[in-house]
């Protein structure tokens, strides 16, 4: 009886370590989501008038980064992508049926926990991006900052968002679902 009480605590350890350790995949990684951008905007501009955007659309995004695996359990990385949101309708001034398009190319920093295969995160950074509307054009570079969760396996994640992008006069939140692939 005695030889099974120090083997059970052997596996019993081997198998914690294991589920810790999954997915701790560390260094460069790629992905792409797909999800819904919603962008709500009324104000009175002075050289355009009224504007009103109250609409959402399929964006996506293709994004690469590198994870650091520096602390045991802490994911610390950083992230870049390029991420289109669609195309937006609303009124612009005279105009009752504008079209607003946005894109831009981000970067962030992502601190998170893993949970064995599972993780959460979170990231903050920036974003420059460019808007074309009926008549013209706007751009930036301001913050985003967003939350999100993942399931790794092996080197293979999933992952669901939420990204906040605080641009000029308008904020567009992003929820997506999307992968990502270490190497």
């Amino acid at each position: 009886m005695k030889p099974v009480i120090p083997l059970t605590l052997a596996v019993s350890l081997f198998a914690v370590s294991g589920t810790t350790l999954a997915g701790s995949d560390s260094g460069l990684y790629l992905g792409a989501s797909v999800g819904q951008a919603q962008l709500d905007f009324d104000d009175e501009l002075p050289d355009i008038g009224d504007v009103d955007f109250d609409d959402d659309d399929t964006g996506y995004k293709i994004f690469g980064g590198y994870n650091f695996g520096l602390i045991p359990l802490v994911d610390l990385a950083v992230e870049g992508a390029y991420v289109d949101f669609g195309k937006f309708k609303g009124t612009l001034g005279p105009l009752s049926n504008a079209d607003f398009e946005v894109d831009g190319w981000t970067g962030a920093g992502l601190a998170g926990f893993k949970l064995g295969p599972v993780g959460i995160f979170g990231k903050a950074g920036f974003i420059s991006w460019d808007g074309d509307f009926d008549g013209g054009s706007d751009d930036g570079t301001d913050p985003l900052y967003g939350i999100g969760a993942r399931f790794n396996l092996f080197s293979f994640q999933l992952r669901a968002e939420y990204e906040r992008y605080d641009l000029d006069n308008f904020d567009i939140d992003y929820f997506s679902v999307g992968a990502a692939y270490t190497f």
